[in-house]
């Protein structure tokens, strides 16, 4: 007999009211499989086993004998084998890995489907426990995501923290770690690096859920236009950023995957490839665009939110279930600092004057957002606010129509709905950055709230989880 191995996928079918696994041909005879031979079946419950042993011309209790099947003048072995045993061991699964090596034959469940009950099994039973959840960061920035989601759990009762927070800033990381001490405990690890860089494989903590805002430099319009791309996985840095989180969820195995970006990202090449594996790794996938106003927020943002999930972990998720938690102030001046007329922030700005004369000549609908207080929204605040570019808000001098200023910080916090602690201890410019690729606080929220109601009402749990 040889050592050839062959191993084989099979689907467990039903005969006659009771569970079948059939295998035949070659591949069964050249790994030592004949004709004639006897069975005895051996199940561990414990570890999901099955092996079928060779029992010589012993009468075993549950032994059974392979048979036969001639095509075209060639005999090949064939293996049927019935047993309640398959559905008492497999009970989730439709198929299951067979190995067959020296004539014995090994039967366990399919990567997958193991990993879709430890991931499954996992979560009830930190739910059940009142355990927070664990969370796999990527792409961590500054925090925000990472503490909407955190916030809109608790709202369900559903505790989580950091165990893995990834980010490549190194300021960024730190004002998070200052900032949101909700979100980091002495069992999370902080890497500061290119995710590219981080290793992966089996050495990665599980989590029990994956929060990524998958950097959009390449996805968004104008970054597109900025950088001549024709898609967004053209982008040199960020193009293929989304591998790193596919290679996340397979090695963490969270039973549900939060992701964010721009609303274009959902017609992407990037978002199709995200699917199809998402699925391939046993999630359902919910999308969606939150559209901040709807959302309580005075910044006109417009975000996509992808929640991949297990099933048994939620029931059904849809658009009504992610429920407003505010309503939205009526004008920018509730939310704007007592800033003197005479600060030296109100500034004429005569560059981005002439940039949009020449733009408007040149027939680019490029124009200012120059806003008076009294208006009930702004225009989208993107990472490089500080710069003072040309189509961002303004807030326009209550007395001298050619000043005008940048909003601070803190308000521009606010209008993105983001506590404003968030950013504290780090420079204007920073602040900008952080907030500026960030999330509507409360959208995020919102959808978490959801998320946590039907993870609770679908483990069937009731009473507060520790934050």
């Amino acid at each position: 007999m040889t050592n050839f191995t062959s191993l084989i996928t099979s689907k467990i079918g039903e005969s006659r009211g009771v569970a079948r696994l059939w295998l035949e041909g070659q591949k069964l005879l050249r790994a030592g499989v004949m004709v004639g031979a006897r069975y005895e079946v051996r199940a561990c419950r414990s570890t999901k086993r099955l092996e079928l042993v060779p029992c010589g011309g012993k009468e075993a209790e549950r032994a059974f004998t392979v048979s036969r099947r001639e095509r075209n003048g060639v005999v090949v072995p064939l293996l049927e084998f019935r047993s309640p045993v398959l559905r008492e061991l497999f009970s989730a699964a439709d198929r299951v890995r067979v190995v067959i090596r020296l004539g014995r034959i090994l039967i366990t469940e399919i990567d997958k489907d193991r990993k879709v009950a430890e991931r499954l099994l996992r979560l009830q039973q930190k739910v059940r426990q009142s355990e927070p959840l664990a969370v796999c960061s990527l792409f961590h920035g500054g925090g925000v995501l990472d503490r909407s989601v955190h916030s809109g759990l608790l709202r369900s009762g559903v505790g989580s923290f950091v165990q893995i927070g990834v980010e490549l800033e190194g300021q960024y990381l730190d004002a998070s770690l200052r900032n949101n001490p909700m979100l980091w405990t002495d069992e999370s690890i902080a890497i500061c690096s290119d995710i590219r860089d981080v290793k992966r494989g089996p050495d990665i903590p599980q989590c029990d859920l994956v929060v990524a805002g998958i950097p959009c430099t390449g996805a968004s319009r104008s970054g597109k236009a900025k950088n001549k791309l024709v898609a967004a996985e053209d982008h040199p840095s960020a193009g293929a950023l989304f591998m790193d989180f596919l290679e996340f969820v397979r090695f963490a195995n969270p039973a549900i995957a939060i992701i964010e970006n721009v609303p274009d990202y959902l017609n992407s090449t990037s978002m199709m490839v995200i699917r199809s594996a998402l699925a391939s790794f046993g999630y359902s996938v919910f999308e969606c665009i939150l559209d901040g106003a709807k959302y309580g927020a005075l910044e006109d943002r417009s975000r996509m939110a992808v929640v991949a999930y297990t099933e048994g972990a939620l029931t059904n998720l849809t658009e009504e279930d992610v429920r407003p938690l505010r309503t939205k102030e009526a004008t920018l001046e509730a939310i704007l600092e007592p800033i003197s007329p005479d600060d030296a922030r109100w500034r004429s700005f005569d560059y981005l004057h002439d940039k949009e004369t020449r733009d408007l000549a040149a027939g680019k609908n490029f124009q200012r957002q120059l806003l008076p207080s009294s208006a009930a929204t702004c225009g989208c605040i993107g990472r490089g606010y500080a710069k003072g570019r040309s189509t961002e808000p303004f807030i326009l001098h209550p007395t001298k129509p050619g000043l005008s200023r940048l909003l601070t910080a803190r308000e521009h916090a606010r209008v993105k709905t983001i506590p404003e602690e968030v950013v504290a201890g780090v420079s204007e410019t920073v602040a900008h950055e952080i907030l500026g690729q960030s999330v509507i606080f409360t959208a995020f929220e919102a959808l978490a709230a959801a998320v946590g109601c039907l993870l609770v009402r679908s483990i069937g749990v009731e009473g507060q989880i520790a934050a």
